[in-house]
């Protein structure tokens, strides 16, 4: 097993002019829930290294803030000046103690594809072969930009050559550095100080470390690893081409460990997304962030969750949740709305057009269909008929209601907070609550119904609706006013 690394570098200082942003560095730019910088760290912490340094240079405030909030541990380095990657390893050595031996990766910040395979190959190969310095390549179809890896004779690598600065025998070669390295510690240190900026663009050129070592007799030895590893992403239509890729060997990974996948082209999943076996995910899934779906869930079709935990066996259809709780067995959708803070208990159901935020809705209870849940508390096994709105806001604060188990709400209620409603009450339909109900009993509050017999004949005369009325009317009928029935 190969030993820890002395240190991982990671190069993040350039400007990526080509993403065409203002929005972001080009390092930030991501996918699949973390930015290019995130994916490459990720890749690496499996590593152990000693210390990871991180050189940061165009909007470096925005890149080291990033960089406090994923990787606390990672010690930034700024390169104030960008003159090129062997100038941004040389600064970066500052940050690593001098005397200490071994290995020191670097890898480039915007090569989200990168694995924890390839890196700990990487250092495993370049310890064996005793080299002072293994590059990690790639054999592209398409070169075009890519330095290329020139070897000799006996297949040994003598060089890189920059796309730039390469001949036309040189830009032929289909074999292309990657900018991932293993470097013995002090050989590096001792070659970084005596890299020449004698090329087309008058930069210090990592990559002529190689050449240096080749020169000096010292071996050198590379690991050939797959494009769809490597790639490094300079502009958004690279960035969405990684992305794909990535999203696919996840979900791979998921079907492999026993999640069910109908349709991969339309499922997109987070990199902190956990999904345990015997899942479905059905056609246009999207689960971001840290959601969590437990064994036996069923997501989909055309569903989206964020930050939201699904309990083992709950179905849900054509919904949108964030930050949501969804307990075992419960059905949500189709068309529910889950806000930060929605809590559903086992059993629960949420049907179509609700809209649940801050509140809890007990084990076995129901919010079928078009509704508002705000700020609530409902206990167990309760109906909430249609149409009922918990109204929670009184123009400078939100407030908070309770309902509690075996509690029946009549269609078309309005809720109004804070209100409790006691165990095993009613309330009619369309009333408006603004009082506590106590347990058991039947709240009406909805003024009494009056019936103007013959307005439509005498207020809308020549209608349709008025000719309609008096095919209807008995001509013996007398005007009555009728009271409403609870």
């Amino acid at each position: 097993m190969a030993e820890q690394p002395v240190a991982v570098i990671v190069l993040a200082a350039g400007e990526g002019t080509r993403m065409r942003s203002e929005a972001l560095p080009k390092v930030l730019h991501g996918f699949a829930g973390r930015s290019m910088l995130g994916h490459v760290l990720a890749a690496a912490a499996p590593l152990g290294a000693n210390s990871t340094v991180v050189v940061v240079g165009h909007r470096r405030d925005e890149v080291t803030a990033h960089l406090d909030g994923i990787a606390p541990d990672a010690v930034a380095v700024v390169q104030a000046e960008q003159r090129g990657t062997g100038h941004a390893v040389r600064q970066a050595l500052d940050a690593v103690a001098a005397g200490a031996t071994g290995t020191v990766v670097v890898v480039p910040g915007d090569a989200p594809l990168l694995t924890d395979t390839a890196l700990t190959s990487l250092v495993a190969e370049h310890e064996a072969a005793g080299a002072v310095a293994t590059l990690l390549t790639s054999v592209l179809t398409d070169p075009t930009g890519y330095g290329r890896v020139i070897r000799g004779a006996d297949g040994a690598v003598e060089r890189v050559v920059e796309h730039k600065d390469a001949d036309a025998d040189e830009l032929a070669v289909n074999e292309v550095a990657t900018s991932v390295y293993a470097f013995d510690h002090a050989a590096l240190r001792d070659a970084i100080g005596r890299i020449s900026t004698d090329n087309v663009q008058g930069e210090e050129y990592l990559p002529d470390v190689i050449g240096i070592f080749t020169g000096a007799g010292r071996p050198v030895a590379a690991v050939v690893a797959p494009a769809d590893e490597t790639a490094g992403c300079n502009d958004r239509v690279q960035l969405a081409a990684a992305h794909a890729t990535y999203n696919r060997r996840l979900l791979e990974t998921h079907m492999r460990a026993g999640v069910t996948v109908v349709d991969p082209a339309s499922t997109w999943v987070d990199a902190d997304v956990i999904v345990e076996p015997d899942v479905t995910l059905w056609p246009s899934v999207d689960l971001h962030g840290r959601t969590f779906v437990s064994r036996g869930a069923e997501i989909g079709p055309q569903t989206s969750l964020t930050d939201t935990a699904v309990g083992t066996g709950a179905t849900v259809t054509r919904t949108v949740a964030i930050g949501a709780a969804i307990g075992a067995d419960a059905t949500v959708g189709p068309f529910a709305y889950l806000r930060p803070g929605a809590d559903l208990g086992e059993g629960a159901h949420v049907g179509t057009y609700v809209e649940i935020k801050n509140s809890e809705v007990g084990a076995g209870s129901k919010v079928p269909h078009l509704s508002y849940v705000g700020d609530a508390t409902i206990g167990e096994h309760s109906n909430i008929g249609a149409a009922t709105v918990f109204v929670n806001y009184d123009g400078v604060a939100k407030n908070r209601s309770v309902v509690g188990d075996h509690v029946k709400i009549g269609s078309d209620t309005m809720i109004i907070a804070p209100r409790t409603i006691g165990d095993g009450a009613y309330t009619a339909a369309g009333s408006v609550i603004t009082t506590d109900v106590p347990p058991g009993a039947m709240a009406v509050a909805r003024g009494r119904q009056r019936n103007v017999a013959g307005w439509v004949q005498r207020k809308r005369a020549g209608t349709l609706s008025a000719d309609a009325a008096a095919r209807a009317t008995p001509p013996d009928a007398s005007p009555t006013v009728e009271p409403d029935d609870h």
